[in-house]
C-alpha cells in the first residue's frame, strides 16, 4: 500500500503522477487535483478544466484575466 500526500491515507489503489520531473502519492483524483492544479489568480478558483495564462499568471476564464488587466485573452468555446 501506499500513503497520500495530501491526506496521508493508506490506500491498497494509491496511484502514482509523475509531473515537472517529481512522483507523487496520491488516493484520489480530488487529492491530485488539491495538490497539482494551479489556483487562479483573480478569483482564486482551482482551475481543472482549460485554463488561460499570461505573463506567468492562471486564470480560469477570460472574465478574470480581465479583472487583472489582461485584456488580450479570450474565452474558448
Amino acid at each position: 500500500m501506499a500513503v497520500c500526500e495530501v491526506c496521508h491515507n493508506d490506500y491498497e489503489l494509491a496511484f502514482e503522477v509523475r509531473a515537472a520531473g517529481a512522483v507523487h502519492i496520491f488516493d484520489s483524483i480530488e487529492c491530485a487535483a488539491q495538490k497539482l492544479a494551479p489556483n487562479c489568480d483573480n478569483c482564486q478558483c482551482r482551475i481543472l478544466g482549460h485554463g488561460l495564462q499570461a505573463n506567468g499568471q492562471f486564470f480560469c476564464c477570460a472574465h478574470c484575466a480581465r479583472q487583472r488587466g489582461v485584456a488580450q485573452l479570450v474565452d474558448h468555446a
